[in-house]
């Protein structure tokens, strides 16, 4: 890349460089062939190639030395003054054109892209590709730098990039302007780099998302690919060929939709654990049960009619065309009228999603059913980010924002993988048993979205817990792993959720259950009671004082204490 900059700036440089070469040339044969003058003001042969190449040299770069082998001729003085204007317009020519170099676009964008290449090239700790730095990339980037992980992001639109880097981040976010869908430019941002973790296609293209999880599966298949995407077919497309994690952002609102229609208890955990960490706890959202009215049967309007109906639920669909693909119960319309809305039964309806892809069509949707039905569960579908203040001004009762679903979706894969796992099973449970597990973490972390994180105990992740497990006698219960290593008696502010060893899960894991190495486990809590954990997990005598409630000494201490302790032991 360097060496592309260099051949590139010699190509737009080579007529004022040929220019200036000939001009130096031209004033130098010149000199070598007109007549000078000596002391005495006799006749004396011409300048040597020498003395006249560095006459030029200090004269035609303006610099006017004024050292002279000896006194001009009238000729040589004319001739020098017609170097002199030469050289001053063909070092004009050159600056102009230097100037001009420097401020072309292209030039500019192959010094970013080298530069952008030279950083990356250097990074030592791990990464992610982020393609794709709109809102969603956003919220990805922001979530990832508080977790400590460096972001590479690639982006087709310049003002976002600009964006980006005005953010406040802890670590700097390497960016390049370009089309994340050409492997090339997935090379250069480090898709074979050792310390590469994994490409996130977060773009709103699904083609472009489709061509990332292609060639990063082939390029790398080591790496985790999470790619986004809202048209069925190409998200069959993306499991065939084996991408790790696929978002569907219209089906993974409609069924939790779906989920929390049925038990509201478990979609308020999820809710909780699938948040971004640290935010406020969001609303409660308790859809009733009852008769809906789906407003639009586009890509997401297919998608919410899927789900309710697999759950059981009557509705009715409101939608332009006059024949919709499947047995259900339609009117034709739009919804943004009353008599469309009063025909599908939304004065004794409980609910109602406007899910049509225009932003002002769904607020009139939502607007006018009210009127009809005050007491209706309004659920909108947000399109645009720019119209996020109509839509906060409006109030919903559940807001469908593809960007933010795709972000909590991403994150969770990322930072614990066991997560999704977890919520599988969640899925099975009372509603009951939901409401307890979301109320303690409530409780927990004070009305805030709690961090989710996995652990290994092996030596990589839990090198002081693993060796204690791999001694003999070595012996510890999952509860110590909740003691304040600055003071044993308190308790951290975590819930472990999911124990699992040698293929067998064991759900929401008993304090007394006593570990063994190679457990993996999931906790849910607090920042700051994970940064004390990992305390716990790393340092032998951190670990020592959680078990015994007592600091070991430290190796200062020992040292200067066995001089007494000899002396204690020598007979007297």
């Amino acid at each position: 890349m360097n060496a592309s900059v260099f051949f590139l700036a010699l190509r737009r440089m080579r007529a004022p460089l040929i220019v200036l070469i000939v001009i130096y040339a031209v004033s130098t044969l010149g000199l070598t062939l007109i007549p000078g003058i000596d002391a005495e003001g006799r006749p004396a042969p011409p300048m040597s190639f020498f003395h006249a190449f560095y006459f030029v040299s200090y004269t035609a770069s303006t610099i006017g030395f004024g050292e002279l082998p000896g006194a001009f001729s009238e000729a040589q003085r004319m001739w020098v003054t017609v170097v002199i204007f030469l050289s001053v317009i063909g070092w004009s020519y050159s600056i102009i054109s230097l100037l001009s170099l420097v401020q072309d676009k292209g030039f500019q964008q192959v010094l970013l892209t080298a530069r952008f290449v030279r950083q990356v090239r250097q990074l030592g700790e791990p990464f992610y590709i982020l393609c794709g730095c709109g809102e969603t990339g956003l919220l990805i980037a922001r979530a990832l730098d508080r977790d400590g992980l460096r972001v590479v992001g690639i982006e087709r639109n310049e003002a976002r990039i600009q964006e980006l880097e005005l953010e406040d981040f802890a670590a700097d976010v390497l960016l390049l302007c370009a089309d994340a869908a050409q492997p090339q430019q997935l090379l250069m941002a480090g898709l074979q780099h050792r310390s590469c973790r994994g490409v996130l296609a977060v773009t709103d293209d699904d083609a472009a998302n489709l061509a990332v999880a292609i060639a990063s599966r082939l390029i790398n298949p080591r790496l985790m690919v999470v790619a986004r995407v809202a048209s069925p077919a190409v998200e069959r497309n993306m499991m065939s060929f084996g991408t790790h994690y696929v978002v569907n952002h219209f089906e993974r609102f409609a069924d939790y939709l779906a989920q929390a229609i049925q038990s509201p208890n478990w979609y308020r955990l999820v809710d909780l654990l699938t948040g971004l960490p640290g935010q406020e706890v969001p609303e409660r959202h308790d859809p009733p049960a009852g008769d809906w009215v789906v407003c639009g049967y586009g890509r997401f309007g297919q998608a919410v009619v899927r789900n309710l109906e697999r759950h059981g639920v009557n509705l009715t669909v409101i939608s332009p065309e006059a024949q919709l693909p499947i047995a259900v119960e339609h009117v034709v319309g739009h919804g943004t009228e009353a008599e469309p809305l009063r025909q599908a039964g939304i004065a004794t309806a409980v609910g109602i999603v406007a899910a049509s892809d225009n932003d002002t069509n769904n607020l009139s949707i939502a607007m006018t059913a009210k009127e009809v039905n005050p007491k209706l569960f309004v659920v909108l579908r947000q399109n645009r980010v720019a119209n996020e203040v109509l839509f906060d001004a409006y109030d919903a009762n559940f807001t469908m924002v593809p960007s933010r679903i795709v972000a909590r979706e991403c994150l969770a894969l990322i930072t614990s993988p066991l997560l999704s796992h977890f919520l599988q099973r969640v899925r099975n449970w009372p509603d009951a048993r939901a409401a307890v597990v979301a109320r303690q973490l409530e409780e927990l972390c004070g009305n805030r979205v709690p961090l989710v994180w996995g652990v290994r105990l092996n030596a990589a992740e839990a090198p002081a817990v693993h060796k204690l497990l791999m001694m003999e006698q070595g012996a510890m219960a999952l509860g110590m792993l909740r003691r304040d290593p600055a003071a044993h008696q308190d308790f951290l502010p975590l819930l472990p959720l999911l124990l699992v060893r040698a293929g067998i899960d064991h759900e929401l894991p008993a304090a007394a259950m006593p570990l063994e190495p190679g457990d993996h486990l999931l906790f849910a809590g607090t920042r700051a009671a994970r940064f004390a954990q990992n305390l716990t997990l790393d340092n032998r005598n951190v670990l020592d004082y959680v078990l015994t409630g007592h600091d070991a000494p430290g190796w200062l201490w020992r040292l200067l204490s066995r001089p007494a302790q000899r002396r204690q032991r020598a007979p007297r």
